[in-house]
């Protein structure tokens, strides 16, 4: 199917320079010169390599035919995350290197979107936002308004990321599991 390249997000597959590829990021840029282009990150689903791309607005992109399908998590052994069908009760194991750093986000009962391409599995997709518990950060400096004043945090499930000043160790937040960035505090 072919889409513009203005429509390409992340957790797309494409196909491009005879491979497919996972969309990583994008940015779409408007210079002050000249055309706008959308610049991708990809990541090759066969070879697990990357590449940066920039596509411009008028181009048309060929996006790859995949299959989804809904599953609950279960559980991690080693380097496997283990997934059940809901409606077939059929189990799957997916290496946590197709999930990626995101895999580090699973929690029993997650219920994720798992692509598939030929019957293989591509790509694992999260809900859009998670809850976390912040298990670790540093103290905020008093009057550090001038800078953006994020400070970093560890979460209970081990990822790294930048959290404002106001949250302390504990906490609930929701964070995006596209970007690994801080959405907001729970209360």
């Amino acid at each position: 199917m072919k889409i513009t390249a203005n429509e390409i997000k992340p957790g797309m597959i494409i196909e491009h320079k005879n491979d497919y590829w996972n969309v990583l990021k994008t940015q779409h840029v408007k210079p002050g010169k000249g055309g706008a282009f959308n610049q991708v990150e990809l990541k090759s689903v066969v070879k697990g390599t990357k590449l940066n791309e920039r596509f411009r607005s008028s181009e048309t992109i060929e996006k790859a035919e995949v299959e989804e399908k809904k599953f609950n998590f279960l559980y991690k052994d080693g380097n496997s995350c283990h997934f059940m069908d809901n409606n077939t009760y059929e189990q799957i194991e997916i290496p946590t290197t197709i999930a990626g750093e995101q895999h580090k986000l699973l929690k029993e009962n997650l219920e994720v979107i798992i692509s598939f391409m030929e019957e293989k599995p591509i790509s694992v997709e999260l809900p859009n936002n998670i809850e976390c518990i912040v298990k670790s950060t540093d103290a905020a400096i008093k009057n550090q308004t001038a800078s953006s004043s994020y400070k970093p945090a560890i979460l209970d499930c081990g990822i790294k990321i930048n959290i404002p000043p106001f949250v302390e160790s504990g906490e609930k937040i929701i964070i995006d599991t596209r970007t690994l960035e801080y959405v907001r505090r729970v209360s």
